[in-house]
């Protein structure tokens, strides 16, 4: 089924409009949280919450890309869940790790104090993201979206690991100068 008929599911108050995004979602939003929290049931846990939280937004909103909204919904409750339970086991601790790489260059939420600020940087990034090479570009959005390891890109792509961490640094790097250039990182 089309989003746009999922969607008209949610709005139309249908029960079935769940049962149709865990048929064609499912297994992508599964995989997001499984990737940030490295256990399934925790995962499960998460992927049921992100169906009740859509149920809850969807309507009065209506998202232009519902598989994106679906995957920052799961991602951002498989992270609260990880810093909630405190540990830094979960996800093999690849989890820590990736938030740890990305803290040199992208200023925590803490320290923006304003949602226009938010914005704001979320434009940069994306606009640097769109700048940058396609396949840099892919493995940025694997490792810090969707919480791969660098092994599994390196397989899904067919090169080496010291191609995906070399070509992650330079874009971390590359990202905290132009950050540094629009003045949000000084």
């Amino acid at each position: 089924m089309d989003d746009n008929k999922i969607l008209e599911l949610y709005f139309n108050r249908s029960e079935s409009a769940i049962a149709e995004t865990k048929q064609k979602y499912g297994n992508y939003c599964l995989t997001i949280a499984t990737n940030i929290l490295g256990n399934s049931q925790d995962a499960e846990e998460c992927v049921n919450d992100t169906y009740m939280k859509a149920w809850g937004t969807i309507p009065p909103q209506r998202p232009p890309s519902f598989r994106l909204f679906l995957g920052k919904i799961v991602r951002n409750l498989s992270l609260n869940k990880m810093k909630a339970q405190g540990t830094q086991k979960r996800g093999g601790g690849e989890t820590p790790l990736l938030l740890s790489e990305m803290e040199g260059c992208v200023p925590s939420a803490r320290n923006v104090e304003d949602e226009v600020d938010v914005q704001i940087l979320a434009g940069v990034i994306d606009d640097f993201l769109s700048n940058i090479r396609k396949e840099d570009r892919v493995f940025f959005v694997r490792r810090y979206w969707y919480a791969d390891t660098i092994s599994a890109i390196a397989k899904r792509y067919s090169v080496g690991e010291s191609k995906v961490k070399m070509s992650l640094s330079r874009t971390r790097n590359k990202l905290k100068g132009q950050l540094e250039k629009e003045g949000i990182l000084t």
